[in-house]
């Protein structure tokens, strides 16, 4: 009887670290996937991901951006660590964009869209501004 407890009890333990351990993988993987030039993280209606340009870098790609998916620019503020850009669709919904520098060569970029967000509006925002970025239009 005794062995049987012991079986089972090690049964137990085992599952729990198994449990455990895909949580760590998956929060670990997460991070790793918001944290990356190439990962978005889309959560609560806002997409975000960290660009490896500066902050006046991005934010001329994300002016060309905007006039290249014909997005009018309601208003726009440049600060000395995070600019803030607001611009219409076609559609009338406001798209918020956020850009906040994390250091000379890196910031971060939020965006958006509507009061509870549009994920496929914002990857395509996302992605002409990484277009942008990457291609050298955007000076600085």
């Amino acid at each position: 009887m005794k062995q049987i407890t012991s079986q089972i009890t090690l049964c137990i333990l085992l599952a729990l670290l198994g449990v455990g351990a895909t949580g760590c993988l998956l929060f670990a993987a997460d991070a790793a996937a918001g944290a990356g030039v190439a990962g978005y993280k889309y959560a609560k209606g806002e997409l975000k991901s960290t660009q490896s340009a500066s902050l006046d870098r991005t934010w001329d790609a994300t002016l060309a951006a905007a006039q290249d998916l014909s997005l009018p620019i309601i208003s726009q503020t440049k600060e000395a660590s995070h600019d803030h850009l607001v611009c219409k669709t076609a559609s009338d919904k406001s798209v918020d964009i956020d850009l906040k520098k994390l250091s000379d060569t890196s910031t971060e970029v939020s965006i958006r869209v509507g009061t509870f967000g549009d994920e496929a509006m914002s990857r395509t925002i996302m992605d002409a501004i990484r277009k942008r970025l990457t291609t050298g239009v955007a000076s600085s």
